[in-house]
Parts: C-alpha cells; structure tokens; sequence
C-alpha cells in the first residue's frame, strides 16, 4: 500500500502571548513610603509590639498581684456579687427598664449581639479603601460611639456599686430619684407577732429580716409603718438604701401591695 505524505499545520492562537512575563512581584523601591514587604519587615514589626505588650504584662503580674477578696460566706447576705471589670457594663446595661425585666431579652441578646455582630461584619459592610478615620465618618463615629458608652456604663456600675457598700443611694432603678428616707433602728421583737401572708411570699425578704419581720440581718420591721409611709417603703423596695440591693421585686403590684401592708404596721 503507497504511503502518503501528512503535513503538520502549525496553527497560533492569539490570546496567548508569546512573550513569557515571570511571575514576580514588583521591586517595592517602585512606591516610596506606601508599601513594605510582609517578610521580614512588616512581621518583624508585629513581633516587636506583641514582645513589648507581653512583657509590659509580665511585669504588671508580678508587680501588682491580683487582689483577693474575703472567703465565700453564705450566711452574709450584705455581700453584692459583681462580674469582672469586662463585664461591668453589660451588667449596667440589665439595670435599666429599656434592657431588664419583660424587655431582658434585648439586654442580654439584642444589643449586644448587634454590636458584636456588627464587629465581626465590620470588613463586609465597610469595604472602603480608606484608612484615615477623617474619610470613614460613619465607621468612626459608630466606634467612637460604643467606646463612650462601654466606658460610661463601667463607670456607673462601677460608682453605683461604692455606694451600696459603703451605704451610699442606691444602685437599682431610678438614677435620680431623691433619696429614700432612712430606715428605722431595730426595735424589741414581739414574739406573738406573725406577719401576713403577702409577708410569707417574699422569701427574700424573711432572708434578712426574719420570718415574722423580727429582724436578722437586717432591721426589724415589726412596727415600720409608724417610721415609713407606703410611698417610702415601696423606694426603698425598689432601689433598695444601704446594705440592701434594689431590685429584688419585679412585679409593681406585689411592690405596692407589700408597702401598704408595711406601712400599717404601727
């Protein structure tokens, strides 16, 4: 059988360049001032500032250690359990009517989560090229919004707290409410006294000042009523005066009615 002669066809294709560019980044000499190489220069850097904080940190440690408090003591009901300076201002934040009771959930999930959340899409909802706080008024503003706010809240709880230990107003509720009026001093018990039953229902309450109002912990409450109107009792239930916390009702009308029933006793 003849064998025929093939020609190879040799047949370019346009969108590949003939000329062959190395992939190699550009010489950084190129952009004075505007750039640096990751490695070593920029990491160096990163490395220099962490090794600087850590052993600034070292040395706070080991020059000023952390502070003890007095052992648990569950007999003290006075003792006020506060979070970690961190937490501090979310624990503010649950003692105003807008963040506590019905509304708790927006405390403790809503605008935290929000800020939080908006924390972490902070890259995708800002995708600006500009570095300069000037050129980023909103993401500045925002910032400079939640540090103001993490500070204050701190701040207060931190001074509401004083004030409860050293028997100062109140940290609960109404900031500017007028002081409550002083409590009255413990008087004799009377043993055939037996406090009602809108008395027996607040367990709290019997914790400091006994089962029949006797007084404990607290003072004794017997004939409060001949010191304290129903309007004094139900602030200083809600705000609480001295050792005693504010807060610890909720509901207005057990508040209202527990005053009433106090201030007959004569």
């Amino acid at each position: 059988m003849a064998k025929h002669d093939k020609d190879a066809t040799f047949v370019g294709d346009s969108r590949v360049s003939a000329k062959r560019i190395p992939n190699i980044s550009p010489s950084y000499s190129d952009f004075p001032g505007k750039t640096e190489p990751f490695w070593p220069n920029f990491l160096l850097k990163e490395w220099m500032v962490a090794a600087v904080c850590l052993v600034a940190f070292l040395i706070l440690t080991v020059s000023h250690p952390s502070p003890l408090t007095d052992k648990a003591n569950p007999n003290d009901t006075s003792f006020l359990p506060l979070p970690d300076w961190y937490f501090l201002f979310l624990y503010q934040l649950l003692k105003y009517p807008w963040a506590s009771g019905d509304w708790v959930v927006i405390g403790i999930l809503g605008i935290p989560g929000i800020a939080f959340g908006a924390l972490l899409l902070a890259p995708w909802l800002d995708t600006g090229s500009e570095r300069r706080p000037s050129k980023r008024p909103v993401a500045t503003g925002l910032m400079l919004t939640a540090l103001v706010g993490i500070f204050y809240l701190t701040w207060a709880a931190n001074e509401e707290a004083k004030h409860l230990k050293h028997g100062g107003e109140s940290a609960g509720g109404d900031h500017g409410a007028p002081p409550a009026a002083e409590a009255p001093p413990a008087a004799d018990t009377d043993n055939s006294f037996t406090a009602d039953a809108v008395w027996k229902a607040q367990a709290s309450c019997m914790g400091c000042h006994g089962n029949n109002m006797e007084g404990g912990m607290g003072p004794n409450l017997q004939t409060i009523g001949s010191q304290l109107d129903a309007t004094q009792i139900a602030d200083i239930i809600k705000n609480g005066k001295g050792a005693m916390p504010g807060g610890m009702m909720k509901d207005e009308a057990q508040i209202q009615e527990l005053a009433e029933y106090l201030a007959s006793l004569k």
